[in-house]
């Protein structure tokens, strides 16, 4: 891993757009809110305010991709190896 790769929190995937599993303690702690961070919001409002957990899940969900588009490896599509 050279010195640039370890800057980065998540990886490329390897097929398709978007990022792998995180590289990195901070990735994985960025991770692990955002799971806490649904599952407390479903223990809070749902079932009865359903709307309001999508609205929660949704703003949630934006932060986490931030994340990964600000610490993460450039995004685009992938095709596997090329060697």
């Amino acid at each position: 891993m050279d010195a640039r790769q370890r800057e980065f929190w998540f990886p490329a995937k390897r097929y398709g757009w978007g990022w792998g599993l995180p590289v990195a303690w901070q990735g994985w702690a960025v991770l692990t809110a955002y799971a806490a961070l649904l599952a407390a919001g479903a223990m809070l409002l749902l079932p009865e305010r359903r709307a309001l957990f999508i609205a929660h899940a949704a703003v949630v969900t934006v932060l986490l991709v931030l994340v990964c588009w600000l610490k993460g490896e450039k995004p685009r599509w992938r095709w596997g190896d090329k060697g």
